[in-house]
């Protein structure tokens, strides 16, 4: 007898296998990017933003610089978080004897060759330390410019590639001004992202007592550099909307002339604004926070939130400014405020329907989105 659904004498054709859906793979990556965040909140007490950038950029393809007095875990942040991410590690202490061969590498005469051999610098490795950077010279913080922006060393007439995935994450102490170099803007402008790390909270400093005056805790192995190019594929493809581009755009704009954008009172604050890197270090940095929330699609929460780090450090004040001691980052958060973003709409709604979070997931009695698989991609207006 013949089967109604597939004909005579015929048996179901083996199904395909089902690709992901969009945001399944979003909340996937979430989770493994949250257990990989959580384990260095297992050594690094607070510090929450700080840790959430060091993954941005990281996601990003970018470099993070990394501001901040002395004892507030910058060095101790930047060990775990390699360790938890994997891939091989170096950290460079720079110093102002230092000369550009000893982070690049250079060529060696050896007898038993009769000749010269390029040996390669520490910087060959995933993720680069560069501790203290602005201790070192200008003509090494030259050879750096090379190394971050192409990805790559010139040695001995031959291009030497970096591994990937290849990250540099510097610090530098903002107090000190005898015996440093201080970054130039063209040097600064190459770091995706900057962030101020702060003193700890009271409780947090409770925390840090209880915690590491015993044996310290230590973190495992979350990732691997395979994993994160996936991962850092993944994030590149997450859905920017037309009206969050323009946005973003504006956000840009509002720092080269903020008379044309009603604040007119900056024109005399702001010697220079923002490069166009500006303009794609907010859509890559979103594009990871919105990945780690585990979204397919930015928000223009995600450009706020990541808007003050990545533009704070390439704005020029004047020498007024400067003088009333006001801080690029001030000027940024006043650009946000006034520039104003889309509203994303929820099918036809100016909010997620009810019970569910902005991300799509149920909302729980305190408020807390618990979650679960995503809503449709807003619209904006």
């Amino acid at each position: 007898m013949s089967s109604p659904s597939h004909g005579p004498g015929g048996s179901a054709p083996p199904e395909a296998p089902r690709k992901p859906a969009p945001q399944d793979a979003s909340q996937q990556a979430s989770r493994v990017l949250g257990e990989a965040i959580a384990q260095v909140q297992r050594v690094i007490v607070g510090q929450e933003h700080m840790v959430e950038q060091l993954m941005v950029g990281l996601l990003a393809k970018g470099h993070i610089l990394l501001e901040g007095v002395p004892g507030v875990a910058k060095t101790l942040a930047v060990r775990s978080f390699a360790t938890v991410v994997g891939g091989d590690f170096a950290r460079i202490q720079f110093t102002p004897d230092l000369v550009p061969s000893d982070i690049v590498g250079t060529r060696i005469y050896k007898a038993s060759q009769e000749g010269f051999d390029v040996e390669l610098g520490p910087v060959f490795v995933n993720f680069v330390l560069a501790d203290e950077i602005n201790r070192a010279p200008a003509k090494v913080q030259a050879a750096m410019l090379e190394l971050m922006a192409e990805k790559q060393v010139s040695l001995g007439g031959r291009t030497h590639p970096m591994p990937e995935p290849f990250i540099v994450i510097a610090t530098q102490n903002p107090i000190e001004s005898e015996g440093v170099y201080p970054l130039p803007e063209a040097q600064r402008d190459r770091f995706l992202l900057k962030v101020d790390v702060p003193y700890p909270r009271g409780n947090e400093e409770f925390e840090i007592l209880r915690r590491m005056s015993v044996e310290p805790p230590t973190s495992r192995p979350v990732l691997d550099p395979q994993r994160i190019l996936q991962l850092q594929k993944q994030a590149s493809g997450i859905f920017v909307h037309n009206l969050v581009a323009e946005y973003i755009v504006r956000l840009v704009l509002a720092t080269r002339a903020p008379a044309e954008f009603n604040m007119p009172d900056l024109a005399s604050v702001i010697q220079l604004g923002c490069s166009p890197r500006a303009t794609l270090g907010l859509v890559a940095s979103a594009r990871a926070l919105a990945l780690i929330h585990g979204r397919d699609y930015v928000l223009p929460t995600d450009v706020q939130a990541v808007a003050k780090d990545v533009m704070s450090h390439r704005v020029v004040l004047g020498f007024d400014a400067i003088a009333d001691n006001i801080q690029p980052a001030q000027v940024i958060e006043r650009i946000i405020a006034m520039v104003p973003p889309p509203t994303p709409v929820w099918n036809g709604q100016s909010r997620p329907p009810a019970g569910q979070s902005a991300l799509g997931g149920q909302s729980a009695p305190g408020g807390q989105p618990v979650p679960q698989r995503q809503a449709a991609q807003p619209d904006f207006s």
